[in-house]
């Protein structure tokens, strides 16, 4: 659990309205690992969060997204990937991507049975960074019922220097509300590429464009309110209902 007390975590502040809970579940056939960000004053919706391919669920940039996620009402699991769960460090295993998206399914789900139980109408989010997001929009465009929308950091939208090798052949399949997170300085895709595979999602989205930011996002020039900014982003988009891209 929390302290109660406001610990810096690099550059970015904990704060104390929230608990942080060691989470895991041997339920089911996939394990399910990670840290649930548990709110003092819940609004009733849930969010899986997810790292990228370099990363875990106590990654800088999850640990701060998720607090301000908590701090907002949402229950917040942030879990490793099976891939991760393996081993420790190291890239994604070679033809382990859909094995990663079940346990996303399965995180979903024990998500679903911790922190609803018996209540209704509360809705159920799910995000990643770079290689989670791309995983996270491959598993809703072939099963959207398991979500009411999405949260795309970053999304690894093609390698670096190699612009023709778009990842975009599921984007005509999203069918749930999608905000993405990009940087304008991120070498997996520029803002202007962004917006043009945006559009070959029939869904509402909006980009949400980060200026100076790099792939991780949150860099030494980052500033410490992009957390924030990225909760009041996503709540705009889900009440207005339109599509647009703003820039912060």
């Amino acid at each position: 659990m929390c302290c109660g007390t406001h610990e810096c975590q690099g550059r970015y502040w904990v704060a104390s309205q929230t608990s942080v809970e060691r989470f895991v579940d041997f339920s089911g056939e996939l394990a399910v690992q990670g840290f649930l960000d548990v709110p003092v004053h819940e609004n009733g919706d849930s969010l899986v969060l997810t790292h990228g391919a370099g990363a875990n669920c106590e990654s800088q940039l999850l640990v701060a997204v998720g607090n301000a996620f908590a701090e907002a009402g949402f229950n917040v699991l942030r879990c490793d990937l099976p891939f991760r769960q393996v081993r420790p460090h190291g890239p994604p295993f070679p033809g382990g991507a859909a094995r990663d998206r079940d346990g996303l399914r399965r995180a979903i789900a024990a998500l679903r049975a911790r922190t609803l139980g018996q209540r209704s109408g509360g809705r159920v989010f799910i995000g990643g960074h770079s290689y989670g997001g791309r995983q996270v929009t491959m598993l809703i465009a072939e099963e959207p019922e398991l979500v009411d929308g999405l949260l795309l950091l970053s999304y690894p939208l093609h390698p670096p220097r190699k612009p023709s090798e778009l990842r975009v052949a599921h984007f005509p399949k999203l069918g749930k509300p999608a905000l993405f997170v990009h940087g304008d300085r991120d070498p997996f895709g520029s803002v202007e590429e962004m917006k043009s595979a945006l559009e070959l999602i029939p869904a509402r989205k909006m980009l949400l464009e980060i200026s100076g930011a790099g792939h991780e996002l949150m860099g030494k020039s980052a500033s410490s309110n992009l957390p924030i900014q990225i909760v009041a982003a996503l709540h705009a988009f889900l009440t207005e209902g339109s599509s647009q891209t703003e820039t912060i």
